[in-house]
């Protein structure tokens, strides 16, 4: 799952159902949605806050993407994160992060 907050509280969210996949894939498919989102809201700037280390390393170039659905994710969010004017993008523990693991439980609830 995935939520857009701003100052002013929670803006957009969503979590949806992607068929059969990976944990990674299904993390990378929230992250994208979030960007398209932010992107179509009108933000300038963004800070992204995942709870999955594998995603923001690989995303940051801190971790190489071996598989080639990673790989081709990972050159999709630089593209939606480089349309920013600014962006930043660090780990954080899942606790932390409640409302998109909120929306990602019940997305896998209605599956």
């Amino acid at each position: 799952g995935w939520a857009i907050v701003t100052g002013d509280g929670i803006v957009a969210d969503g979590g949806e159902t992607i068929g059969r996949t990976t944990n990674n894939r299904a993390e990378y498919e929230a992250l994208v949605r979030a960007l398209e989102a932010a992107r179509d809201y009108g933000l300038d700037e963004v800070d992204v806050r995942g709870d999955s280390q594998l995603i923001v390393k690989q995303v940051r170039g801190e971790w190489n993407a071996n598989d080639p659905d990673l790989k081709e994710y990972r050159i999709r969010v630089r593209q939606l994160l480089d349309g920013f004017e600014r962006w930043s993008l660090e780990h954080v523990p899942r606790e932390i992060n409640e409302r998109a693991d909120e929306l990602a439980n019940e997305a896998l609830d209605d599956a």
